[in-house]
């Protein structure tokens, strides 16, 4: 029994050292570990962060009535193109009763003012022209005779004025009734018309619909929206980690969804003081204006990115930041660069901006300088091998 567990254990023993063998034998048959290199490449590496929001006009108007009523006409569609001034819509005035109430007690307390003043005006007519007789044979002084005359021209003044009281209550109550009076010609008020030039975006109100007017308790009700679609901006947010590295006057390159291999130039022109949360982020709206769109039209409300650029280095010497290396105690970049076949030494390297894929090299390499792939995987190929 012990001499059978003595044999057991010498043929493990065997087995081992010949699988050892085996192992060693075939390492010893496998390739050099060969090392491929990469040179230096002319690049324009661009820093960015990106921002998600819409294409808007850069000043909308809302067309809003003078007054409270129902639409009778509409003469504009969305789409269509129209110049300052341009009616726009007429509305059919509905007369408040209470409204229309006071305006005829108005009138009526107007007639009774320029009645009681007619009376005085002849009266102190009569008396002037009697103290006038009497001044111009002597019989008065100058200065009594003066304040009779003033007392004359006072009550004259007071019909006028009673007069143009009558006249602005007949207005007013004309205004009310219908919404319009004579004499306001083109500035009726039933008349709706356009205060800017531009295209029609929206019209969201129809024939019929009831309508309000501006006042200090009521926006009113929008009849219309116009804007210069050639002024266009982009409207956005960007995330609270990425608001601190942009400022206003940057680039921005803007791609729109729905239009295809185009890009449009725009400068930040503006970013929210204050952040809103939104979905347990702090987001930051953000403005451009874009430059140029004379030849493109981009319909108001299209999904938009903006690229932030926030540097730029132009046709620089670059490599790919995947072959830098660096020092584990000084933390200090550098390359192995080949000075003989597989044969490296070590570069110190002066870096610049990088944008995550390549990175600028401001010294301790040239161009024609090859740089060791020190982190290719086996089996794949390199990126560019020997180039």
């Amino acid at each position: 029994m012990k001499r059978t567990k003595t044999v057991i254990l010498l043929v493990v023993i065997v087995a081992c050292f010949a699988t050892a063998l085996i192992y060693l034998w075939q390492k010893n048959q496998e390739d050099p570990v060969t090392y491929a290199t990469e040179s230096p490449s002319e690049q324009t590496i661009v820093v960015k962060t990106m921002a998600t929001g819409n294409i808007v006009p850069k000043e909308e108007v809302l067309i809003k009535p003078n007054v409270s009523g129902v639409i009778q006409d509409i003469y504009i569609e969305a789409g269509q193109y129209i110049k300052s001034g341009d009616l726009i819509a007429q509305i059919r005035v509905i007369p408040n009763v209470s409204s229309l109430t006071s305006a005829k007690n108005n009138i009526a307390s107007s007639k009774t003012a320029l009645e009681t003043a007619k009376i005085n005006f002849k009266t102190e007519e009569s008396n002037y022209n009697r103290q006038k007789a009497l001044f111009d044979k002597g019989v008065i002084s100058e200065n009594e005779f003066e304040g009779i005359k003033n007392t004359y021209l006072q009550a004259k003044q007071s019909v006028e004025q009673a007069q143009i009281n009558l006249t602005s209550a007949t207005q007013n109550y004309d205004i009310i009734k219908t919404g319009t009076t004579s004499g306001l010609g083109k500035i009726a008020q039933t008349q709706v018309r356009a205060t800017i030039s531009g295209m029609v975006l929206d019209v969201p109100v129809k024939e019929g619909n009831q309508v309000i007017e501006a006042n200090n308790f009521n926006e009113g009700t929008s009849i219309a929206s116009l804007a210069d679609v050639k002024k266009m901006i982009f409207e956005g947010k960007v995330d609270e980690s990425e608001v601190g590295k942009i400022k206003e006057g940057l680039p921005l390159e803007i791609t729109v969804g729905a239009i295809e291999n185009q890009k449009f130039d725009a400068v930040l022109d503006y970013i929210a003081p204050k952040g809103e949360a939104e979905n347990g982020a702090i987001q930051f709206e953000i403005k451009g204006s874009i430059k140029s769109i004379d030849s493109t039209f981009i319909r108001a409300g299209l999904s938009a990115n903006a690229s932030i650029i926030l540097d730029k280095a132009e046709n620089v010497m670059a490599i790919r930041e995947a072959l830098v290396q660096y020092d584990r105690k000084t933390k200090q970049p550098y390359v192995e660069v080949e000075v003989g076949d597989q044969k490296f030494e070590r570069r110190d390297l002066q870096l610049g901006i990088s944008d995550g894929i390549f990175v600028e090299v401001k010294g301790g390499i040239s161009k024609s300088d090859k740089i060791k792939v020190w982190n290719q995987i086996k089996g794949i190929p390199s990126y560019a091998q020997n180039n």
